[in-house]
């Protein structure tokens, strides 16, 4: 049984990594929540919030409803998870605009440790699963060549962005952010939680307000989203838990183009502050990389990303233990 201290201090921590990954784009929460162990109760947990809950409470009362629904875990995870967001969404943006190399070569020692722990799940490797690895590959390699489009910030855009976004988020390999700015509409989110969050350091009732409905509209399209998709991963990991795993590899293999520390900008754009930013890049080898291409420095910070996660493995692997 979990104890407050420290076993949901550490799902809140899980949460709060969870939250920091899902503001990048290019790296999923759902890769975090897997490696950290948590992904299988997550997506139960999530399938579980039913109508039965009600005949629970009903029947049972308020403890019997909120065991059943494994409140104690969603509220810690969600916790971290709103904590990074809000903490983090600014220090990432800051960080991908002024150390990019740094920030996405990290993330690639990070993929390249997770693809490998979670390949050693892999009880069975036959020939329908070899099928979903190189499906789940192709997929993600396709979404992270996908041309960017701008779209209005009309309430009913980012309810679709929210439905379709959050469904990579949960996705280990797959980034919501990356499915936002695709959709164009990743700026938006970011600078509404970043409004947001300004608007209660300033106390700020109309900044607050109209930040709530824009996110208000996102978090709907995401509730839904996140309802409906995870009925069916808790349907694939019970009957085809190898051929959904081989999947989720390749799609985190397929992932690893859009963190490829060096590219090319290819095109630019003009954001909502007025400065030029990438907006179609190609990924390259580093002597082919106008600039300093940091090689020595990314090969040290990818390093440092794959040990985080062996380190996060080991760590799991021992609390199983007691």
């Amino acid at each position: 049984m979990r104890k407050i201290f420290p076993d949901y201090l550490i799902i809140t921590l899980k949460g709060i990594a969870m939250g920091a990954a899902d503001v990048v784009p290019g790296v999923s929460g759902g890769t975090i929540a897997f490696i950290s162990g948590i992904y299988q109760e997550l997506i139960d947990s999530i399938n579980g919030i039913n109508l039965s809950l009600l005949k629970t409470l009903k029947k049972e009362g308020i403890k019997a409803t909120w065991k059943q629904a494994n409140a104690s875990f969603l509220i810690a995870l969600v916790v971290g998870i709103g904590i990074s967001i809000l903490t983090f969404s600014k220090i990432i943006t800051h960080l991908l605009e002024t150390q990019p190399i740094m920030v996405w070569s990290f993330f690639f020692g990070l993929i390249i440790a997770s693809v490998l722990l979670i390949w050693k799940q892999i009880t069975s490797l036959k020939p329908v699963s070899i099928l979903a690895l190189i499906i789940g590959i192709i997929l993600a390699y396709f979404i992270t060549i996908i041309k960017p489009v701008s779209s209005p910030e009309s309430y009913t855009y980012l309810f679709l962005s929210g439905f379709i976004a959050i469904i990579a988020m949960i996705l280990p390999g797959i980034s919501g952010a990356f499915i936002l700015l695709l959709m164009g509409s990743y700026e938006t989110v970011i600078g509404t939680i970043n409004q947001f969050r300004e608007g209660l350091t300033q106390m700020n009732t109309e900044l607050i307000s109209t930040s709530l409905m824009k996110l208000g509209a996102f978090a709907i399209g995401a509730i839904i989203g996140l309802k409906t998709f995870s009925k069916i991963l808790h349907w694939m990991f019970d009957h085809h838990k190898n051929t959904t795993l081989a999947m989720l590899i390749g799609f985190m293999i397929g992932s690893l183009n859009k963190v490829w520390p060096w590219k090319e900008v290819l095109e630019t754009r003009i954001n909502s502050h007025g400065k030029t930013v990438p907006f179609l890049e190609k990924s390259i080898l580093p002597q082919n990389f106008e600039g300093d291409a940091q090689v020595i420095l990314a090969i040290i910070l990818a390093t440092f990303g794959f040990l985080v996660i062996y380190g996060m493995e080991k760590v799991a692997a021992h609390l199983e233990k007691k």
